[in-house]
């Protein structure tokens, strides 16, 4: 056997090292903020099992890859690795398979080998990566957690024979739109499952009720990383009453935390926090009165949907100097947009064309970045010919430098003008206007009677 077969799926990997530090800093230019908190939460002494969240397809693993320099193992549904040359790439992202119980039980059953490279893997203390919930749904909420990840975790544990301490470590991802390129990130790490302790602490149960009992505590543990808003009837308008009385919830969240800056990714997720633990008590203590608010942020919600009107118009606390601001950066930055739109159309392009044949738009961001890794270093290179074969070098030096970041600011050129022509709907619509203020003053109406 050679030692490229012999070689190990969590084993160092030269170029794929060398390929990760590109990959990595073109996520970070996906996006324009991500922050991590809480890694110091991470344990250092022993196995971890990452458990995140799934809410946007492939930038998920992407994000959690990024957290730290160490190198990390995840896991995805086997039947993707049907096709041979798909898993030879896939075994050299470090990307295993895992069958499901929807693959049938005789496939289930080839998971031991599976569970053996895992045990492997978490021995070398390498990081493996399961995302419990199975698939993704592009919602700030959380689908039921799937038996998988408790499963590999009892079984490593047994096969692991007390040699290393084993972690669960709960991770929040938290995204400020899910479909948008140069969006946010918030990461967040919750406090980790001790499995060692976890099993001793429970000896007296069977291995199903330990996995229950576990299954719900991850759960708890996950809810508490991300914004969780129950996916029922009234996740709408949950969500549009956030937009709606952020700024209220900030001033109030740092009045008692002076420290934190008003616009920072935490602020804004603790001030949701507060807002979705305001309406979960309302609507245990004065249903009613919590259907009645509700239903206004509902239509709110259709009528916004109907306009074109994005969530980010609403949560503008000065939305004229906004706009203004908006449209004095998209005028001083056209004469170099303009030209640089045209060179992106090619990324653009194959893009939008992937996208029309994609139904679920999680896979939008996904696939955007995936054909901006591969295609726009290639047109780099051509471009640079054709300057260099057509123009003094030090003027073609000058545009190929000046080309690089042409995908990043083409794609913010057009997020804010996103945002100016929500922002200008919202200005040309008096009656939704005023129905936001109505909503934000009946909330505080509503949440100073529960805190009564």
């Amino acid at each position: 056997m050679s030692k490229k077969e012999n070689r190990k799926i969590q084993d160092f990997d030269g170029l794929y090292a060398f390929l990760r530090h590109y990959v990595d800093f073109m996520l970070r230019m996906a996006y324009r903020r991500i922050k991590y908190v809480g890694l110091e939460k991470v344990p250092a002494d022993g196995a971890v099992i990452y458990a995140p969240n799934h809410t946007n397809a492939l930038m998920d693993a992407l994000v959690i890859l990024a957290m730290d320099r160490k190198q990390k193992v995840f896991v995805a549904r086997a039947d993707i690795f049907r096709n041979p040359k798909v898993a030879k790439i896939l075994r050299f992202l470090k990307i295993m398979p895992i069958m499901r119980i929807r693959d049938g039980m005789d496939e289930v059953r080839k998971n031991t080998e599976i569970i053996h490279k895992s045990v492997d893997v978490l021995l070398d203390k390498v990081p493996f990566c399961i995302l419990p919930e199975g698939r993704h749904q592009a919602k700030h909420s959380l689908l039921p957690l799937s038996k998988g990840i408790f499963r590999i975790a009892l079984e490593a544990e047994e096969l692991m024979d007390g040699r290393l301490p084993l972690y669960i470590v709960p991770v929040g991802l938290e995204y400020g739109n899910f479909f948008r390129f140069r969006s946010t990130v918030l990461v967040q790490i919750g406090d980790p499952i001790n499995v060692s302790e976890y099993l001793r602490e429970h000896a007296d149960l069977t291995q199903p009720e330990v996995m229950n009992l576990m299954k719900d505590d991850l759960t708890e543990r996950m809810k508490e990383v991300i914004l969780y808003i129950p996916d029922d009837e009234y996740y709408d308008a949950t969500l549009d009453t956030c937009a709606a009385v952020i700024n209220q919830q900030v001033d109030a969240w740092r009045k008692e935390h002076p420290q934190e800056r008003r616009h920072a990714l935490t602020t804004r997720f603790a001030a949701n926090k507060m807002t979705l633990g305001q309406i979960a008590a309302l609507r245990a203590s004065e249903p009613e009165r919590a259907a009645e608010l509700l239903g206004l942020a509902a239509d709110i919600h259709h009528e916004r949907e109907a306009r074109g009107i994005s969530l980010g118009s609403v949560v503008k606390k000065h939305p004229f100097w906004s706009r203004l601001f908006q449209l004095i950066v998209l005028i001083v930055t056209l004469p170099y947009t303009i030209p640089a739109g045209i060179l992106t159309l090619p990324v653009t392009g194959i893009a939008a064309f992937l996208f029309s044949k994609m139904k679920d738009r999680a896979f939008y961001n996904s696939i955007r970045f995936v054909v901006t890794l591969v295609l726009w270093p290639l047109l780099l290179i051509i471009y640079a010919v054709v300057l260099y074969c057509t123009l003094p070098w030090e003027w073609a030096l000058a545009a190929s430098i000046a080309l690089v970041p042409a995908t990043v600011l083409t794609q913010e050129a057009w997020r804010l003008l996103r945002l100016v022509i929500s922002d200008l709907r919202l200005l040309c619509a008096p009656g939704l206007r005023r129905a936001i203020k109505d909503l934000k003053h009946y909330y505080s109406d509503c949440i100073s009677k529960l805190n009564k």
